[in-house]
């Protein structure tokens, strides 16, 4: 009890720094691809889960008290295919301790963005470049009395876009509730904590700090679980308004309340198939076009197939005006 005390109280004095850092709306923080899911079963819930439990080390990469001791040994590789030829390879392993009752996680994600001309102020071609971005994290979960699973990542994050470089140290912390008998999974998670070691143009900026909740429920005679996931807890304004068209200038608490939420629901067919839906509130807010019916933009899907030694998953997140991500993820049990 008095560990548990000792790390909520470290959490919490965290959480208050990491509230003082990152006051930022959309895209004003640092290396943004860390809030872009590199896991198909992630993408397929919303993009944004950190309670589901299931076998997946790839959802370590999230939130780390996700991790389990039957992960052991498990590979997980996901290969992404973002927008404009964007291309995205994420690993992620498990291990675990026995002797120290400690599950580690490791993994890589990396964003290459193909080739990008080099010019001048007059528009003189100079060459060409080839701009990417990659972190690098350890984890590590632990069990707390019965129900009570608590995590943390350290990550190493560089970002290269020509002459202009950055990097920075970042930890994530997590804690996990499981009720296996009533199928309540909790999660709650403090992501990005940390700063730059060296800044792209000599001034600091802030992390892509983020504090979410999330919580899911499995129905006992229904195969049957529906999550539901709030987000950027820290700051409760998300509405953006334009200064020169006046977009969003009329949205009101109830629009600006939901936009913290992620919903999924899964559906699970026997022991080998298992089919997600998920709806990113925040997401189709910021991506609608005006006067036009926006489609499908903010939901995601997602299919997983389950066998002895090897699980492959797909996800779709669908962006704007039809375009999407396309997902694929392998995890072999050696």
């Amino acid at each position: 009890m008095i560990c548990l005390r000792r790390y909520l109280l470290s959490l919490a004095l965290l959480f208050l720094l990491g509230r003082l850092c990152a006051q930022t709306l959309g895209g004003d923080a640092a290396f943004n691809f860390l809030k872009l899911s590199p896991a198909p079963q992630l993408t397929a819930l919303g993009n944004v889960n950190g309670s589901v439990i299931s076998n997946d080390a790839s959802m370590a990469y999230h939130n780390p008290a996700l991790l389990r001791p039957d992960m052991h040994g498990q590979m997980a590789g996901n290969f992404n295919i973002f927008l404009a030829g964007i291309r995205n390879i994420h690993a992620q392993g498990a291990f675990y301790k026995q002797n120290w009752k400690t599950v580690f996680s490791a993994g890589v994600n990396y964003f290459q963005y193909g080739n990008t001309d080099q010019t001048d102020a007059a528009g003189n071609n100079l060459g060409s470049f080839r701009p990417y971005d990659y972190v690098v994290q350890v984890s590590a979960g632990r069990k707390y009395l019965e129900r009570w699973y608590y995590g943390a990542t350290v990550k190493y994050i560089q970002s290269a876009y020509g002459i202009y470089r950055s990097n920075a140290l970042a930890i994530d912390f997590g804690l996990n509730y499981y009720d296996s008998a009533a199928g309540w999974q909790i999660g709650f998670l403090a992501r990005n904590m940390g700063s730059q070691l060296t800044t792209y143009g000599g001034d600091a900026e802030d992390m892509p700090f983020d504090l979410q909740l999330g919580l899911t429920k499995r129905l006992a005679k229904l195969p049957l679980q529906f999550s539901i996931t709030a987000q950027r807890l820290h700051q409760f304004d998300l509405i953006y308004t334009d200064s020169l068209t006046g977009d969003g200038a009329n949205d009101n608490f109830i629009n600006n309340l939901f936009r913290h939420f992620v919903f999924a629901t899964q559906l699970f067919i026997g022991e080998r198939f298992d089919f997600t839906v998920g709806y990113n509130v925040l997401r189709r807010a910021e991506l609608s076009v005006a006067n036009t019916t926006n489609g499908l933009t903010g939901i995601s899907f997602g299919v997983g197939a389950h066998f002895k030694k090897l699980d492959i998953r797909y996800a779709r997140g669908q962006y704007q005006g039809g375009r999407g991500m396309d997902q694929v993820g392998i995890a072999w049990r050696f």
